[in-house]
């Protein structure tokens, strides 16, 4: 089976959503935490090693999102802001008002 999330892909979605490294001393893995409002709302390991196509499959289930969603996040179509729609934290946008017929 093909890896979806690379060790780079995970990297670079860390970054995307503004992570920041919350290993502690003699962590197996690197951990990347994503913050709401100074809370905690979700955290991922990243593997340690120079193996850049190691496998990362379990970043999407750690962000409660879909693989493709996951993977959009590292190739720059989706930003924070969507993340944070998609988990419901922010507001979602309003609908475009309807213009009367002319």
């Amino acid at each position: 089976m093909a890896r979806q999330i690379t060790k780079e892909l995970a990297i670079k979605i860390c970054k995307k959503l503004d992570g920041q490294d919350i290993t502690k001393k003699n962590d197996v893995h690197d951990v990347c935490g994503i913050f709401f409002n100074d809370q905690l709302i979700a955290h991922f390991g990243i593997r340690r090693g120079s193996n850049k196509e190691a496998g990362h499959d379990h970043v999407p289930k750690e962000l409660n999102v879909s693989t493709g969603f996951a993977k959009q996040l590292g190739m720059c179509t989706k930003q924070r802001d969507d993340y944070l729609r998609e988990r419901k934290l922010l507001p979602q946008l309003p609908p475009a008002p309807q213009l009367p017929p002319p």
